[in-house]
């Protein structure tokens, strides 16, 4: 039987190291570099768990600065088997209001200046090319659980949504927000890709909990987001996000995960073509 080992990575204000017991710090390395913090490893449950603040503990590392590379490597290196990770993000339709939950389920790319696989030729990198599928990115098995936590919670969310990932540090321009509508978009933030294109090309069980908390600048009739306005439903985000987190991971460490983890690490070997 394959046991969850579960990577966490916190977005903004979602990186609190409380929920774990028996918590240690570890500083690590990776061939790409080093992660954004310390590892910050302990249980939630019986189930053991690697946390990561994505733009590190003191929120000092903007989105295109992230090395989004040494993150994943570095939870694919303790072991962990899935990743679940927090997402402030803005929303791009009437009936996702800030405050609610979105399970991811696909993705559209707007970024424009980061690496997005471990096999890019350079000195460090992993050998050969990888063509990673990239129809179902996020793990439907873990999104199933995810449902039954927010379900158990009774917090209201979407079970699925696109996520549309802009370079960043800028928000949009009313005109791209949208055309990010029109596009079929649902949420939009700075962060889910490349980490999750990483995530299934190291062969991991990747699931994102999405929480919003504005409407982006789409709506004519209301001022365009700024810091001020996203750091008003922030805590309340943070309570929300903790409290799925505490309770979806002991449902995950309940189940053989053996058959999707060996189906997601072949997918990820099988995707290389070998160098000459």
């Amino acid at each position: 039987m394959e046991k969850a080992k579960v990577g966490i990575i916190g977005g903004s204000g979602l990186d609190d190291p409380d929920i774990l017991q028996n918590r240690q710090e570890k500083y690590v390395d990776t061939p790409f570099g080093k992660p954004s913090d310390a590892l910050v490893i302990g249980t939630i449950g019986s189930v053991e768990c690697v946390l990561l603040a994505r733009h590190g503990r003191r929120h000092d590392i903007h989105p295109s600065k992230i090395n989004f590379r040494a993150n994943i490597h570095a939870l694919k290196q303790e072991g962990c088997t899935h990743v679940i990770v927090t997402t402030a993000c803005g929303s791009l339709k009437e009936d996702i209001h800030p405050g609610d939950v979105v399970l991811l389920d696909q993705f559209i790319d707007r970024t424009t200046k980061r690496i997005q696989t471990f096999y890019d030729g350079e000195e460090n990198s992993l050998k050969g090319v990888c063509h990673i599928p990239m129809h179902t990115p996020f793990c439907p098995e873990t999104r199933k659980i995810l449902k039954q936590s927010l379900d158990h919670l009774g917090f209201r969310y979407h079970p699925t949504g696109t996520m549309v990932t802009i370079e960043g540090p800028r928000f949009s321009s009313r005109s791209e927000s949208k055309m990010f509508r029109m596009w079929g978009g649902d949420v939009i933030n700075m962060t889910t890709v490349p980490e999750v294109v990483l995530a299934k090309e190291a062969g991991l069980c990747y699931a994102a909990i999405a929480l919003a908390t504005d409407y982006d600048c789409w709506r004519d009739d209301e001022e365009a987001v700024t810091v001020e306005a996203v750091l008003k439903t922030f805590k309340q985000n943070a309570d929300r996000g903790m409290k799925v987190l505490l309770d979806v991971i002991p449902r995950i460490g309940e189940q053989d995960w053996t058959a999707v983890v060996k189906e997601y690490r072949t997918t990820a070997k099988e995707s290389v073509m070998p160098s000459k």
